[in-house]
């Protein structure tokens, strides 16, 4: 199975002014992980994920004065839609992480996670048998 059958196409895109309580309200919202944080002047595509909002609160820091920008990954591992699911989650445990953007000829596609790996790894639950007596 191929990481094009995993991901999600449809993307949080934040921007680097977004406050940390903004992108985690947007994130909630959406029930998913991770956003994209488009910064042109900061030289494109970077991930903001759930972790990162994490650590910023345990340091003390204020998600309403903290912004985006600041703790963004901008040093990104991406996917392409045709890897294998196998050399994603190779990939995000070789890196320590749990979200790959996907490109697609230098645009963003999609995002994959380890939780959408999973859902395809794993089979769907069986409907249980009605038994009578």
């Amino acid at each position: 199975m191929l990481v094009r059958d995993a991901m999600s196409t449809v993307v949080l895109t934040i921007g680097p002014a977004h406050t940390l309580r903004q992108a985690a309200a947007l994130m909630s919202a959406r029930r998913i992980g991770a956003a994209v944080v488009h910064d042109p002047d900061a030289g494109g595509i970077g991930i903001l994920t759930e972790r990162d909002i994490l650590n910023s609160v345990g340091l003390g820091q204020s998600p309403d004065t903290e912004h985006a920008h600041a703790h963004t990954t901008t040093d990104v591992v991406f996917a392409a839609p045709s890897w294998t699911l196998e050399e994603a989650a190779r990939a995000m445990t070789h890196g320590g992480f749990r979200h790959l953007i996907v490109l697609d000829g230098g645009e963003v596609a999609g995002i994959v996670s380890v939780r959408d790996i999973i859902r395809c790894w794993t089979p769907a639950p069986r409907r249980a048998e009605q038994v009578s007596i």
